[in-house]
Parts: C-alpha cells; structure tokens; sequence
C-alpha cells in the first residue's frame, strides 16, 4: 500500500466516522510556527498546542490531521536504525472534551485491523500487542474490551515510556501505544506480561511502536524530568491526543526493512547507486550513508519549501548540517561531484504527489539548496587543508592519534561530521581520540540544552490575555483599514501579567478594547501608535501594539493622565503621520518584491521585510549578489509605477480564490480560509494582512540604498519612501555640487575624476612603500657590522620603531644573511606600530648546530610585551601589546643566546 494511500485512509477513516462523529479534517500546518520553545513542529499535535493549553478556544471538537514534522536531536542516529528520521508525517486525531478513552482505543483498533477491502490497514491481531501506564487500570479494562485480548497481551509501561507532557507544568496524561511484533529475525523472544516499567532496548525493533494515544486528563503543577511530576489535579476538560506514524505504517504494509525503503524514499536510494556504483545492502557503512542521503534531501527539501534558508543558528543551522550531511555522505560514497541536483528532483517528484507547492517553488527550493552544496564544497577544500596540516603535525611529531579538540574544531568551524574525519584520518592512518570529540560534543550540547531550558522558560504566560478573551466572547473589532479614530470601549486591563479592574497616572499597562483602529504588529509591519481619550477625561499614550494570542488586540501604554477603568468608553486616535509613512513602506514593498520577480525570476521569493516609518527593508531569495544594473531597473520600474499613480485596493476572498488569481503567499506567514488580498493596480498582488495607501503616487519616490548578503542565498534590500527618500536624495544632491566644485567638474565627470585621483593616490602610495623598504633595508648593512659577539655567536637584538610585522620579517631575514658567513648568527628584531609589538626572529645554519633556537628565542621575550608567538629554529615570530617593554626584552636575548650557546 503506497504511502499516500495509507495517508487519504486514515484521513477518510476520521473524517466520515459516525461512531463517536465526524472530524475536521485540518491540512498541515507549515513546519516553522511562532512558538519560543521549538525550532520546529515536532509532533502532530503542536498546532493545537494553544487549544489543549487552554490558550484560545478550539474552533472544533473533533479533528484529524497528517502534520509535517522534523526531529533532530538524534540526526547522529539517522540510518542506524529502523526508527530515526528528521523529516516524518504524523497522522493524528484529536478530540476537545468530546470523546475520551474509549473513543480513541475504538477508533485505533478499528482502522488497523479493519480489511484492506473495507477500507484498513489489515494487520493481523495476533501480532498487535497494546500497552498502559503502568496506574491506568481504566485502560486496561478498555482495551480488554474492545480488542478481546487476555490481560498478558497487555504491557505495562512506567512514566518513561507512557506518560505525556510537554515538559513544563500543564496539561499532561498516561498513554497506551500500538506495538506489533516483527518478528524474531528482528530481535530475541519476548514476553509481553514481564516487560516493564521500561521497555527493553534489544526487542524495541522486534516489539515496534507505530501508534501513540495520549489521554490528557491531568494538570501537572511541577515537571522536573520526563518521569519525574507532580499532578496536581483533573483538567476540567479531558482531551484526545493521538498519533500515527506515517512512515512507521508504510515500511510495515509495504513489507520492506525501515523508514528509508519506502515508496516516497527509496528511489533517492536507487539515484545514489545509481550515482556512486555502488550498491545498497552490499555494506553496512554504505548503507547507512545511503540512508543518511535519502532521509536528508527530502528534510531539507520541505524545510526549505517552508522557508527555512542555510544559516548559522537556529533553523537555518539545522537545514545547513542536513544538507551538508547529505553532500559528505555522498562524498564518502565515492562521488565529490555536486549531487543534489540529481537526488533532489528525485525526492520532489515522489513527496510533490502531496505537497503540490513543490513544483510551484521548485525554482526557489532548488536554488537554495544547490547553492549550499557549491559554499559547502568550498569549506571542504578549506577544512581538508586544516586537516592536512593537523595529521602532518601529528606525524611529524611521532603520534598516531589526531586529538579530540583538533576533530572538534573540524566539525564546529568547518562542518566535518567525526565520521569523515575518522575516515580521512584512517586513510592517514591515524586514529581520532573520539572520547575527547564525544566530551566537548556533550559539553556543546549541554550548553544547548540550558538554552533550551531557559527559552521554556521564557515562554510567554497567555493567561491574563486568555482571560481579557474569554470575557470579550469575540474577537476585538480591528477598524483600522477604514480609517484611524475609533470609538470602543475598555474591556480589559493587564498589569505585571495579571488581569487588574484599573490603572493611574504613570502605570504601565496592556489595554485591551472591544473595537481599535490600532493595527498590531505583524506581516513585517511595524505596529501603531498615539493616544486613547476615555470618557472620563483620562489619557493614555499607546507606544506599541501586540497580538499575544489569536484574536486579541493588545494596546502597551502609559497613564499620562487620570484613572482607567473596565467598561469605561474609550476613543483611540492613531498617530496619522506615523500611519501613513508606515503604509507607504508596506507599499512600497510589494512594488520592489514584484519588480525584483520581473528582473530575477519567480524564485526571487520574499523572505522576510520589515516596513517602518520611512523606511523599509525586504530580504529575498537569491543565490548571488543583484547586479548594478538590476538594481537601477528595480528602482526605475518602481518609481514609474509611483507615477502611474495606480489604484492600490483590498479585496477579500478564499485562498484557493487567491492563488488562482495571482497572489503571491508569503511563506511563514498564517493565512486564514479567507484571505485579503492587496493589488497594486493590475501589477502586485500579494495576500497580505497590512495597511497601504490608496493610490501608488502617494509614495513620492522610492530609492533603494543597496544590497547585501544576510546568509546563505538571502539577500537584503534597504531602501527609504516619501520624505525620507527625497531628503536622502537632496542631501546627495548638495554632496556631488561640493565634490564638483572642488574638483571643478561637473557632475557626471564625478566618477572618472575620483578614480582618476584614487590611481594617482595608490600610485604614491606604491612608491612610498618601496622607498620605505629601501630605507629600513638600507639600515641592515650597518646593522650586521654593528653584531656584538655573544660567546661564538654573532647577535644582532634591535628596536624598529614605526615597522609592522611584514617589515620587520624583512629586516631580520636581510640581516641575517649579511652576518659573517660560516660563522654563528642570531638576528632578534622586534618592532612597534599601530600600538602592536612584532618579535622577529632569524638564526643561521651555525647559529643553530651552536644551540640556538629561534622558536625558543621568540617564546622567552613574547611575555615581556604582552604576547606569544613560535615558530622553527630558523624562523620564528609573534606578537605582543606591551610596547614599554621592548628594550628590557631586547636585553634579555642576549642572555637567552649566552645560555643557549653555552656561552
């Protein structure tokens, strides 16, 4: 049964049940939400993470999904076994105080033992094996009636392995999962009535897990472990959570090994045989690396399809390691030749036949990722070169082992996976002090993990504003697209993140009112301010506005004057100027993402904007810097539209609607079943949820101020609107009449007169360097006479005030090679510029076979001014920021070569 099958029966299977009901049937959210405690969706039921913690109101008692996820903590562990994967689909259901226990175990049990002619999946009952909590005699009882099995078919499983939460005090609740025993080629003989409270390891492939019902019926006051909690007492609603994985269920029905060899998964396998001629299940190592590529390109792929873009933190750093993984996998495979686009079209075309939005981001996706796959062929080159020079370190000074913070540094500054380096290196034949690599490994992790702690921790407390919603009983009234004065009344009070009957003069607060012009802030656009007068005489000033939760409309002021109470009637005045230079930048951003999609092409994505008074930023998808001239078209293809003076109006309309029409949808962003869709005449259409002018013209002018690179394929626009882009234009008008008439040209002979006199300028420049070296090397005769003799050894200890690194190399090496030949020689050289101290030291051949070390000569007076340095016993440097200590240094040479020469 092919997985996109398995996925439309399970949906079916829930949305046209008539037991307990029918569910909503809920498409996938995107794998990116806004919540501070995840990186990414980890599990089916993050996005009704805000209804089952009470959050905002379910808008359905009932529902299904199959939710995207990606898990990464146990990447390491990705082709080792039949379990992991990053990217996996959830099939879920879920229920909001309707049906409980009973419920969710009919509905399980039915859909996976139900015939494959009637519409299930057809797994034979003698193999299904469920499992408790450990204290859950209700389910027990349930699933003894509802499945007919003996008690001994039963497992209890202790609060490791059976008990939900989310890791921070909240809902929580016991499970029962649905194992099925693979049989023993997959692990040794078990029995089900000894098993427990752990599950044990070596029978976890045999006895698998493929379906997970939680029971939400507990209030924890206290989580400090997975295992270890405090219940606090019974939630007032008591909520169905389950899940089914996808893949989990494909590899069964489909009666292949993992994960890896399924219908959606396995052809990438075959492409990288097919590539690399090798063949999987010939070798164990090959075949994990096999795997590793499969389950790799189809993660990055749906993160980049999602917006995820390669960085070096957070998300971005998760999609580089993944798709790094996958080009080193294939590297270790045998092929060194770019690879992604030969497997990731192959990946596409298998997941396209449910997520269609593949193909129509195709060109962005590909883009993305083929671009991290040539800047991560360039790292290799630079870390294969660290590396080089580490095992020939190693080798030279007789070890065998490269060290544990050598490998540590390959996989944190250069991308180097421990197994490519314990590859490389065993092509050396050296081996890797892996404990070492595995402790500071730990220690990165644990400081990621604290992190993590403390981001939890950080999570936002929605109560209060749960609390202001509940008593509205409807969403607050937004007027802000009509105009900017709104009459309302108060209907809530937030102060130190609890709900308060009032506020005074010079309180902080959260005011919430039933209708608002405010707009908040959101879609990139910089929220509203200015004043609320209330009917009894008071003020408030309004200097940010929020949405903590769906639906609630969060005005953050000051008491300027008076008392504010609940219920009193309020009028909001939003500051005009303020508005209107805001909605001239959202403006404004459409027009330059439109016109960059005209000049660059369809992947030419927005990815991010951020429109303030006057000004505004708009990142985008690129693979490359934007080229003058594209620049100078975007900007001239603006600026006639601004003149064309087009209509620029909202019209509101399904989504599917929308996408037909032409609108562009932001990736990232949350869209409704209705959306509003903001046209810039027939030219720009995007969904967008902003403020905007009514007409083009009313931006005045558009200039954009460049462009740069703010990670791996994104580029940023900055650029200003209206008044701000005509001062910026006017200042720049009053600089080039300066420069013309100090250069008595006129201005456009500007650019060719300045590069002119920069070239006269590098010129001098060029000569003054070679008269300088002349000098200082002109001094190196008289030097090399003035030797004093230190026992056999002629030394030269001398002070070059005003001479940086480069020329003080220069002297020492001159000067050593005019010492007396065949006689001893030591030149020590140390010199002050910038505020920097540069110790040069140069021994000859029989300054050297007298005793004399240049490393050893470097490393005693680097203290002296404040540095270190080393190096070989002909050459050697460093560098210091003592320069008060020169001459005690200089002096202590001569001591250091009367020792070293014996003398």
């Amino acid at each position: 049964m092919e997985t996109a099958e398995i996925r439309r029966r399970f949906q079916a299977h829930f949305a046209e049940n008539t037991s307990v009901g029918e569910h909503t049937v809920v498409p996938s959210a995107s794998l990116l939400l806004d919540d501070p405690t995840l990186l990414f969706v980890n599990a089916g039921m993050v996005p009704f993470k805000p209804y089952f913690l009470g959050q905002e109101s379910s808008p359905y008692t009932r529902a299904t999904s199959v939710q995207k996820c990606i898990r990464t903590p146990d990447i390491e562990d990705v082709g080792k076994t039949t379990r992991h994967g990053t990217f996996f689909e959830m099939c879920g259901n879920f229920s909001f105080g309707d049906y409980f226990k009973e419920g969710a175990i009919e509905l399980a049990w039915e859909l996976i033992t139900k015939p494959i002619s009637d519409g299930g999946f057809g797994l034979d009952e003698k193999l299904l094996y469920p499992s408790v909590h450990v204290d859950d005699a209700e389910a027990v009882a349930l699933w003894r009636k509802i499945t007919g099995l003996p008690d001994e078919r039963i497992i209890r499983l202790g609060n490791k392995e059976n008990y939900w939460s989310m890791g921070v005090p909240g809902p929580g609740g016991p499970c029962s999962e649905i194992l099925i025993d693979r049989g023993p080629s997959y692990g040794p003989d078990f029995d089900p009535a000894k098993i427990g409270p752990d599950m044990p390891t070596e029978i976890e492939d045999r006895l698998l897990e493929f379906w997970n019902l939680v029971f939400m019926q507990d209030e924890l006051s206290a989580v400090r472990s997975k295992a270890d909690f405090d219940i606090a007492g019974s939630l007032p609603k008591k909520n169905i959570d389950t899940g089914m994985g996808l893949e989990r269920v494909a590899y069964l029905l489909q009666g292949v090994d993992n994960m890896y060899e399924i219908d959606v998964m396995f052809p990438v396998i075959q492409k990288a045989e097919e590539l690399t001629g090798r063949k999987y299940g010939a070798s164990a190592p090959d075949d994990v690396r096999f795997r590793v590529v499969a389950d790799h390109v189809r993660s990055s792929m749906m993160l980049i399809s999602d917006g995820v873009t390669p960085g070096n933190e957070g998300r971005g750093y998760v999609l580089r390691r993944l798709l790094r993984r996958a080009v080193r996998s294939m590297r270790l495979l045998g092929v060194e030749d770019p690879v992604l686009p030969e497997l990731m079209p192959v990946s596409r075309d298998k997941m396209a036949q449910t997520y269609t939005t593949l193909n129509d981001t195709w060109g962005r996706i590909s883009s993305v990722a083929y671009a991290e796959e040539e800047a991560f062929r360039s790292t290799l080159k630079a870390g294969t070169q660290i590396f080089d020079l580490a095992t020939t370190e190693v080798k030279r000074s007789g070890g065998t082992m490269l060290s544990g913070d050598r490998a540590f540094a390959l996989h944190d500054t250069y991308g180097f996976p421990i197994d490519l380096t314990l590859e490389m290196a065993s092509e050396q034949g050296l081996s890797v002090d892996e404990e070492g690599f595995r402790r500071l490994m730990g220690e990165q992790r644990d400081r990621a993990k604290a992190d993590a702690r403390a981001k939890k921790g950080a999570h936002a407390n929605t109560g209060a504003y749960r609390e202001v919603a509940d008593s509205l009983g409807a969403p607050v009234e937004f007027t802000g697209y009509d105009g900017t004065v709104s009459e309302g009344q108060v209907r809530g009070i937030v102060s130190g993140g609890s709900v308060v009957p009032s506020a005074v003069t010079g309180d902080e607060i959260e005011l919430v009112l039933d209708r608002t012009a405010f707009y908040a802030e959101g879609g990139g656009q910089l929220a509203d301010q200015g004043i609320i007068e209330l009917g009894n005489g008071a003020q408030v000033e309004v200097v940010d506005v929020q949405s903590p939760i769906s639906g609630l409309i969060v005005h953050k002021a000051i008491v300027r004057d008076g008392e504010v109470t609940v219920g009193t009637p309020a009028q909001g005045i939003v500051d005009v100027a303020r508005r209107r230079s805001i909605s001239r930048s959202h403006t404004a951003t459409h027009m330059v993402h439109k016109a960059f999609r005209e000049a660059l092409g369809e992947t030419a994505t927005q990815a991010g904007s951020e429109n303030a008074p006057g000004r505004f930023r708009f990142d985008f998808s690129s693979t490359g810097s934007v080229p003058t001239s594209v620049m100078e078209d975007v900007e001239a293809r603006v600026n006639d539209v601004v003149l064309d003076d087009l209509a620029v109006h909202a019209e509101y309309m399904s989504q599917d609607e929308a996408v037909r029409s032409g609108a562009m949808a932001l990736f990232g962003e949350k869209y409704g079943d209705t959306v509003r869709v903001i046209s810039v005449g027939d030219w720009a259409r995007e969904l967008c949820g902003g403020t905007h002018t009514e007409r083009s013209g009313q931006l005045g002018v558009i200039k954009l101020l460049g462009e740069s690179s703010i990670g791996s394929g994104v580029r940023r626009v900055e650029a200003l609107v209206g008044g701000d882009a005509y001062r910026f234009l006017a200042r720049e008008h009053v600089i080039v009449n300066q420069l013309a008439d100090a250069l008595k040209a006129r201005p456009e002979e500007l650019p060719e007169r300045v590069g002119s006199i920069v070239e006269k300028l590098r010129a001098a420049e060029k000569d003054l360097e070679k008269v300088r070296v002349q000098q200082l090397l002109a001094a190196a005769g008289a030097l090399a006479e003035g030797a004093v003799k230190v026992g056999r050894v002629n030394l030269v200890a001398h002070r070059a005030d005003g001479a940086g690194g480069g020329d003080v190399r220069t002297l020492a090496l001159d000067v050593r090679g005019r010492l007396p030949q065949g006689e001893p020689g030591a030149v020590v050289v140390i010199g002050n510029a910038d505020g920097k101290v540069s110790v040069v030291a140069a021994v000859n051949d029989q300054g050297q076979g007298a005793g004399v070390s240049a490393n050893e000569l470097v490393r005693a007076v680097g203290p002296l001014v404040g540095g270190k340095g080393g190096g070989k016993a002909d050459v050697a440097q460093g560098g210091g920021s003592d320069a008060s200590r020169i001459d005690e240094a200089l002096a202590l040479v001569s001591t250091e070569v009367a020792r070293m020469a014996g003398a």
